[in-house]
C-alpha cells in the first residue's frame, strides 16, 4: 500500500516494499560525525543497477552548498567509470529515495515525476531537502527508532533514451490518388479471381481482386472486390500500412455508382481487405455492366501510412546500443 502527494514537480509517497539497496544506520550520531571531515555527506559502497554502477550519498547535517541547510539531503552519483565503458552519451534514470518511519511502518518516499538525465558533466542527482532535520531528528515522529538507528535508501530504475519515436504526419497528397480498372467481356471471366495489373499508390504496389463467382460465397450469386498489397511487396517484422480508401463499382449511366469506403491496416505481405458481398450478381448485371458487357472499378486512395525506420547499428561495433526513429507519415 501506499499513499502520494504531488508537489510541483516532486512525488511524495508512503511505501511498504523496501528500496532495492538501503544503508541501515544503527547510530545516527556517529554517522554525523564521520561525515565532518568527509564534506559533511556518507557514501555508500558501489551498487549495480539497470547496467551501471551507483553510490547513495547523505548529508544527515544538510547540504548547505546545495540549499539543504537544516534539511536532510539524499543524492545518487553514477560510476563515471561504467558510464564510460557502456560509451553511452547519456542515462536517463528515475530515482526515488527512501527513510524508513518505524511508527508507520513504510517507508517515506520522494522522487522527480520526470526522468533525469545522467552524463559525465552531470552524475550526481537528488534532493537536498528531503526531510526537515527537526522533522526527521524528533524520535516522535519514528524516523529515529530502537535508540538512534534509522534507514536510508534507493530505487534506479534506468530507462531508455528518447531516441526512439514517432512522427505522424497528414500533410502529404497522393499526387494520383485513383487507379480506373476496365473489366471487359465480364460474363465470360473464368478466373475466380480476376486480378488487375499492379498499380502504385503511397509508395506500395497494390492488386485488385474480383472474384465475380464470390469469395466464400457457396451460391454464386455475390460478387467479391478486395484490395490487397502486391505479393511481391515485403514488410519489415511488425511493420503495418494503413489504407483509407473508397472502392467504386461504377454506374455506366453515371447516375448511381456503387461505393464503399475501406479502413484497413496490412500487417501481413499479400493480404487483403475487401466485401464478399460487394454486390450481387444480379444487380451488377442490372445496373453495373454496360451494352458491351463491360464493368469499371475505381479506387481513390485517401490516406496511405509510410513508416521509414532508421538503419541499425551493431552494437559489437560501437558499444552503443543502437538508436532507433520510427517516422510514420499518414499520405493523402
Amino acid at each position: 500500500m501506499s499513499s502520494t502527494n504531488i508537489s510541483s514537480r516532486t512525488l511524495h509517497s508512503w511505501r511498504e516494499r523496501p528500496p532495492s539497496y538501503s544503508i541501515k544506520v544503527k547510530t545516527l550520531f556517529d554517522l554525523e560525525s564521520s561525515t565532518l571531515h568527509s564534506d559533511g555527506n556518507y557514501q555508500s559502497r558501489r551498487f549495480s543497477s539497470g547496467g551501471y554502477n551507483w553510490i547513495l550519498i547523505i548529508y544527515p547535517k544538510g547540504n548547505g552548498n546545495d540549499n539543504g541547510s537544516g534539511f536532510l539531503s539524499m543524492y545518487v552519483e553514477i560510476d563515471n567509470i561504467s558510464l564510460m565503458s557502456a560509451q553511452a552519451d547519456e542515462v536517463y534514470a528515475d530515482i526515488r529515495f527512501f527513510v524508513f518511519n518505524k511508527t508507520e511502518n513504510k517507508y517515506f518516499t520522494i522522487q522527480d515525476v520526470d526522468s533525469k538525465p545522467f552524463n559525465t558533466l552531470k552524475t550526481r542527482r537528488g534532493f537536498p531537502q528531503v526531510l526537515p532535520l527537526g522533522t526527521f531528528s524528533d524520535r516522535k515522529n519514528g524516523y529515529l527508532f530502537d535508540g538512534d538507528h534509522c534507514e536510508f535508501g534507493v530505487d534506479i530504475v534506468v530507462t531508455p533514451p528518447p531516441t526512439r519515436w514517432e512522427v505522424v504526419s497528414f500533410g502529404e497528397q497522393l499526387p494520383y490518388p485513383k487507379f480506373s480498372w476496365t473489366i471487359k467481356n465480364f460474363s465470360q471471366i473464368k478466373e475466380n479471381p480476376h486480378i488487375s495489373k499492379s498499380f502504385s499508390k503511397g509508395g506500395r504496389k497494390w492488386v485488385l481482386k474480383l472474384y465475380p463467382k464470390g469469395y466464400s460465397t457457396p451460391d454464386n450469386k455475390w460478387v467479391s472486390i478486395f484490395l490487397h498489397l502486391e505479393d511481391g511487396e515485403v514488410l519489415k517484422e511488425d511493420e503495418k500500412v494503413y489504407v483509407e480508401a473508397d472502392l467504386k463499382v461504377e454506374d455506366p449511366q453515371r447516375s448511381s455508382h456503387l461505393t464503399r469506403n475501406l479502413n484497413w491496416w496490412s500487417k501481413v505481405a499479400g493480404a487483403g481487405y475487401g466485401w464478399d458481398h460487394f454486390v450481387s450478381l444480379a444487380d451488377l448485371q442490372k445496373s453495373y455492366l454496360d451494352k458491351e458487357d463491360t464493368l469499371k472499378v475505381e479506387i481513390e486512395f485517401k490516406v496511405v501510412s509510410v513508416t521509414k525506420y532508421s538503419s541499425p547499428t551493431a552494437a559489437s561495433s560501437t558499444g552503443k546500443a543502437p538508436k532507433g526513429l520510427s517516422k510514420v507519415t499518414f499520405r493523402k
